[in-house]
């Protein structure tokens, strides 16, 4: 278990309290896991109820098990979901539950949890608490009937706190709390602790190559020109944090987005190309620090070749503008010279013919460039596989090499410590060998793994990774010719636009078209002798020489057609087995193929599969959240390398050489120096700091946060006047206002906001509708997309019957976004309504070329076509859910309230007793009828005994059943046989 340092306690003394209820913001790498497993420890007795609300899967996964080294073991940390049975059972037992807040909300207003028994909830992530989120709606129901119960939020997301208007009161109302603490890492506190134990960090800055400054100050010209444009095009919003600083962080686009959805509909498709643009330019600045060449050159490519044509395979209209620049050729030139150079002249090829003599297999290996072992000196091999003219670079990432030089410093000191150290000797715990490697992401991770088991220590710096990038090289040219083989006939700019090198291609391929038989020969050789080689354990036959081909591990994507073409035109010449990819891990791992049946497995099995020493490990993982806290106590790693420079983890680092102050530690921070590696994060240690200033400056301003004293909707007597009575009269009723919500609505922010509203939310599982008003009104919501794909799907029209058929007043209500167009397509789009939908009527002696035009329909023609089939049904649209809330507020004046048990029954099963004794082969027949659905068949069994008496009903009563369309359906099928 991790030691709690000096300012853990603080925060401890101030939070802990039971009475108090309190917001925690701490900066990032300081050990907020930590303090709220301390704070679930000190509240985990059967007396307490204690909810962890707003968790990830993985955090209850690593909150548990740390409680549980702690020795929070029975029960420990109990976890909620909708598998779990019987709930309300498991609440009133007490202790420590995690549960989500849509069961929790769905569980306090059934009363299946004891809300005034709630000892406290503790609310994670409360940077993204709003007046919309589950999270306020659970603390507005825990307030009305539980007033002691604490409520303790945390979060260290100080970044997400400075945007809107005192975004930090926002949240302290919404969660009802007045007391907030806020420690960054320059707190007093906090540098006196960690600045008193320092560990051994070594800074290192690793400049970029030629080719790689290049790209980088290409791409950051591109985003400037980019920029520019956007500001330009939209001159009336405020653009001012639009800049390259901020363009770094991945929320740069969120922010864009942010901007732009009040005029989303209005802008054209230059602006949203424009938007589109920045994020591809942002990764591409990430890519070309952490891609090999290879990759980074392949990525390029598919840019180019979806900027060019569309899925469809037509032209691209709106292409993206900075590929048009002269410093995106820059990008692609560069890129492909990282990764190959295509020579112009080709040597002849000398053809040897083999016999059986090996001087002629000498020879042949020669020829190829082959190492040549016989004369004491080493050449750089040239495989058969690659063309001649075709000129590899692999350029290797500058890091690589930086890495590999570390590892092996670190090598050479752990050797060096382990021959000081006297035998028999008693000393403390100290840190283990491991080194430990931490990049940004999984697929840097598996890259450098890759790299460093295939490290080749004697080789010059920078060509260390080289047997690695071959094999690269060959899955490049491999994955070329598959893409070309699938038939992309389109036809694509070379990346350079070079003639010259068009030229070089076409000479290359051109001498390799007529390979010699002397090389096939030789393929044949090796094929027999590897076979000959290898002993199948059992005595069963030897596999075959022919390997099938893989099938491609990437989706299709378009790269530029002229290699692809050239490439493939190589590879169709060449033996099928050295082509595949099998073939090539075969190749590379022959010689290492051990004969199973000549060692003793129960003495050599330490030796092959055994752990491996602590000084012989070396881990590599990528950054994640306060897990690496536990990872950092459970390795105690001797040296550990950032590959990448990450603010949180050097404060993680910090913490854990405090906490370990007799383990020696050496860390070693990479950079590359001026790159956007850097910037980005010089620019985030800038944003927190500028962040927790804001929040302190707010804090020290802000007013008392009042609470609001609400009382539940059930306990007012007087809810609603009628005077819709004859002669005038008014009549009190008691009856709380009340609206029943289907269960599935609660992933919505509408009920939160009818319960802000003084409204009863009554959950239920309905099967018409989703908000029952009266028992006259019904309302099916539904927001754009969910709308548009209703549409699609048909399942819209089946709703709207239902409704129709089951209430006096049916409504549709289409709700927007906030802060988004209140619109239900785009400017572009509008310009074809009077020509979407409608079919051109055909001539009666038609040529040609008078082919019947028929355009999909849009959203709007669908909705007359549904108002037209339903007239009884109203639409209602709401730009809000604000505004969804009024309009649901005035619909319910002066009328009665809705009855939850009727609301559940309309649309099931009328009788309980229906289906009983009903028979399963009956029930399945008739479901699999037409125009029966598993939503009408309940409510067709209750009003029709037997399938004999529904083959017996006229089309007029099955449709007064069943509905218009439904009905039709069926009765075609009994009487017609027309499915």
């Amino acid at each position: 278990m991790s030691t709690l340092l000096p300012f853990h306690k603080s925060i401890l003394a101030k939070i802990h309290d039971p009475i108090t209820s309190d917001l925690l913001i701490l900066a990032r790498g300081l050990g907020l896991r930590r303090i709220i497993c301390t704070l679930m420890k000190i509240y985990d007795t059967p007396q307490n109820l204690v909810l962890l609300i707003n968790a990830t899967p993985e955090e209850e996964s690593a909150i548990g098990e740390e409680l549980g080294i702690m020795g929070c073991r029975k029960p420990g940390l109990r976890v909620i979901s909708y598998e779990t049975k019987d709930r309300a059972n498991l609440y009133l037992q007490g202790g420590i539950i995690s549960v989500t807040s849509r069961i929790l909300v769905v569980d306090m207003l059934q009363g299946d949890i004891p809300t005034d028994l709630i000892t406290g909830m503790l609310i994670l992530h409360a940077e993204k608490v709003t007046p919309l989120v589950l999270e306020a709606f659970i603390v507005r129901l825990f307030r009305e009937k539980n007033k002691e119960g604490f409520v303790k939020a945390f979060t260290d997301q100080p970044e997400h706190i400075t945007s809107g208007l005192s975004p930090l009161k926002n949240i302290m109302k919404e969660l009802q709390i007045r007391n907030v603490h806020i420690y960054p890492r320059f707190h007093e506190d906090i540098k006196k602790c960690l600045e008193r134990r320092r560990a051994d960090v070594v800074e290192l800055s690793q400049n970029l190559t030629e080719p790689m400054a290049d790209i980088h100050h290409a791409i950051i010209q591109c985003m400037n020109t980019t920029l520019s444009e956007l500001k330009r095009s939209n001159t009336t919003l405020d653009l001012d944090d639009f800049n390259v600083e901020n363009a770094y962080f991945r929320s740069f686009e969120i922010i864009v987005r942010r901007q732009l959805d009040s005029v989303w509909h209005k802008v054209g498709p230059k602006t949203k190309q424009l938007v589109n643009d920045l994020g591809i330019l942002r990764r591409l600045l990430h890519y070309l620090l952490t891609y090999d060449p290879l990759q980074f050159h392949a990525y390029l490519e598919t840019l180019i070749a979806s900027n060019t044509i569309t899925v469809a395979g037509a032209v691209k209209q709106h292409q993206s503008p900075w590929m048009l620049t002269d410093a995106a050729n820059i990008i692609f030139q560069s890129a492909q010279r990282r990764c190959y150079t295509i020579s112009t002249t080709v040597k002849p090829k000398r053809v040897i013919d083999l016999t059986e003599d090996d001087d002629a297999w000498e020879a042949l290996a020669e020829a190829e460039g082959v190492t040549n072992k016989g004369k004491g000196k080493e050449t750089d091999a040239r495989p058969g596989w690659l063309p001649e003219g075709f000129d590899p670079v692999l350029e290797e990432l500058p890091k690589w090499n930086l890495l590999s030089e570390i590892i092996l410093e670190a090598e050479g000191e752990i050797i060096r410590q382990d021959s000081l150290k006297k035998p028999g000797s008693t000393l403390l715990p100290s840190s283990s060998n491991t080194i430990l490697v931490m990049t940004s992401s999984t697929r840097e991770s598996s890259l450098l793994t890759e790299f460093l088991s295939t490290l080749d220590r004697d080789a010059r710096p920078g060509s260390r990774g080289r047997s690695m990038m071959m094999r690269k090289l060959r899955l490049y040219l491999w994955w070329k010719r598959q893409v070309h083989k699938q038939g992309e006939k389109h036809l694509f700019p070379m990346p350079d636009g070079n003639r010259q090198t068009m030229e070089g291609f076409d000479r290359m391929f051109a001498e390799q078209d007529g390979i010699s038989e002397a090389l096939k020969k030789k393929d044949k050789e090796k094929a027999l002798r590897a076979q000959s080689r290898r002993r199948v354990r059992g005595g069963g036959p030897a596999a075959g020489s022919s390997i099938p081909k893989p099938e491609p591990k990437e989706p299709t994507l378009y790269p530029l057609q002229n290699e692809a073409d050239k490439i493939s035109r190589f590879w169709d010449s060449q033996n099928e087995d050295i082509l595949s990819v099998q073939a090539l891990n075969l190749v590379d791992h022959e010689m290492g193929i051990l004969d199973l049946e000549s060692v003793s497995l129960e003495s050599e099995f330490d030796v092959h599969y055994g752990l491996l020493a602590p000084e012989e490990t070396v881990i590599v993982r990528a950054y994640s959240d306060d897990t690496d806290d536990q990872i950092l106590q459970e390795i105690k790693p001797k040296f550990i390398v950032m590959f990448e420079p990450d603010m949180d983890f050097v404060r993680r680092i910090e913490v854990y050489k405090t906490s370990n102050p007799g383990l020696a530690v050496r860390v070693y921070h990479m950079v590359y120096s001026n790159s956007c590696e850097e910037h980005k994060y010089l620019a985030g240690i800038r944003k927190e700091k500028d962040s927790f200033q804001r929040l302190i400056k707010e804090r020290g301003s802000m007013l008392i946060t009042l609470t609001e004293d609400r009382k539940d909707p059930g306990d007012v007597i007087i809810k609603t006047i009628s005077s819709r009575l004859a002669g005038g009269r008014r009549e009190l009723s008691k009856e709380p206002s009340r609206v029943i919500v289907d269960m599935r609505e609660f992933r919505s922010t509408l009920p939160s906001l009818l319960h802000a509203s003084s409204l009863l939310v009554t959950p239920a599982t309905l099967t018409v509708g989703d908000y029952v008003l009266t028992p006259d009104i019904c309302v099916e919501r539904k927001s754009l997309p969910d709308l548009i794909q209703s549409f699609n799907s048909g399942r819209l029209y089946t709703q709207c019957e239902m409704m129709v058929a089951n209430y006096k007043y049916p409504i549709l209500l289409i709700e927007f976004e906030e802060d988004k167009s209140f619109s239900l397509d785009t400017i572009a789009e509008i310009k074809t309504y009077g020509k979407a939908g409608s079919r051109y009527p055909p001539k009666k002696h038609p040529g040609p070329s008078d082919t019947p035009k028929y355009t999909s329909p849009t959203i709007q023609s669908k909705i007359v076509l549904l108002t037209i089939s339903f007239p009884r049904l109203r639409i209602i649209w709401s730009s809000s859910p604000y505004a969804t809330s009024e309009i649901f507020n005035d619909l319910k004046t002066n009328n009665p309230e809705p009855d939850p048990a009727k609301a559940i029954a309309i649309g099931a099963d009328d009788d309980p007793d229906v289906g009983a004794g009903v028979n399963t082969a009956a029930e399945e027949l008739l479901r699999s009828l037409p125009g029966i659905t598993s939503k009408n068949s309940k409510h067709l069994m209750s009003r029709v005994n037997s399938v004999s008496e529904l083959c017996r009903l006229t089309l007029p009563a099955m449709q007064e059943i069943l509905g218009a369309e439904a009905a039709q359906k069926c009765y075609a099928f009994l009487h017609k046989g027309d499915r």
